[in-house]
């Protein structure tokens, strides 16, 4: 069997289909490399609240690298491990930019998520319409989310989705001077984190606490977000349908997320 003991799986657009499903088939290739001694570990920009529809599907899986590399999770024992967060006035800043370029202004904690509430049944127009559900269903509204932002001591995360890639570009100019990690994200998302702070970070940190070797760490992933943790791992694995820049720093390219490119990865790499 591979000498490869933990697997880092992204979530959206790699775990998770197009239309946000999980295969059966995939939860079966998590399942057996649980049950074959190796660790399987979500590495993901969600917050815990975010992952309710799948805790059931994926009980195999206790530990979570969550909101970009900010939190360090154990989903079995319901608790954090560790975390990190932006101060109280950069947010604010942050979401200053939103709403400057009428943006869609996303906060997350460790345990919660506010988007504005004239907008959370809209994510179409800021190219998130398959987060419809999500941000409907599970994320808190608010009417004002400058306050929101002015009301907590820090945030772990805050995603600006912006309407077009010209005003994605132009908000990435002004929130390039303040002192936190950006990451693309999406369609013309961005994704502001503390600084320092990304999934490799995330992922180096987990694998410290696991007392693993970075050498026997796989990471799957699909998008600019998950190049830390790609870079960080022994093996970088992208999805079929990951971006250009994440495809040219790959070692392996398996199938795309709506054909169990994560399950190959499982079956092919962790328990070769």
């Amino acid at each position: 069997m591979s000498a490869y003991e933990l697997i880092a799986l992204d979530l959206d657009g790699t775990l998770l289909t197009s239309d946000k499903r999980l295969l059966d088939r995939t939860v079966q290739d998590i399942n057996a490399a649980a049950s074959a001694g190796k660790t399987v570990a979500l590495c993901t920009g969600r917050c815990v609240p975010e992952l309710v529809e799948y805790r059931e599907k994926l009980a195999a899986v206790r530990y979570g690298v969550m909101v970009s590399g900010a939190v360090l999770y154990d989903l079995w024992e319901e608790r954090t491990l560790y975390t990190v967060g932006i101060p109280r006035e950069v947010t604010v800043k942050i979401a200053e930019v939103g709403e400057r370029f009428d943006a869609m202004v996303h906060l997350l904690g460790e345990n919660v998520s506010i988007v504005p509430t004239g907008k959370a049944t809209h994510t179409a127009d800021f190219g998130m319409g398959p987060y419809q559900d999500l941000f409907g269903n599970i994320s808190q509204h608010a009417d004002n989310i400058l306050a929101v932002a002015a009301a907590w001591p820090v945030m772990q995360k805050v995603n600006l989705y912006c309407r077009s890639k010209e005003d994605q570009a132009a908000a990435y100019e002004i929130l390039k001077e303040l002192p936190v990690t950006i990451a693309y994200a999406e369609n013309a998302g961005l994704e502001m984190s503390p600084p320092g702070v990304d999934k490799g970070s995330g992922l180096r940190r987990l694998a410290e606490e696991l007392g693993v070797g970075l050498e026997k760490v796989i990471a799957v992933g699909d998008g600019d977000n998950d190049r830390s943790m790609l870079a960080a791992a022994g093996l970088a694995v992208a999805m079929g349908n990951a971006e250009p820049e994440v495809l040219l720093m790959a070692d392996v390219v398996v199938a795309d997320n709506d054909h169990n490119g994560a399950g190959e990865a499982i079956r092919g790499l962790l328990l070769a």
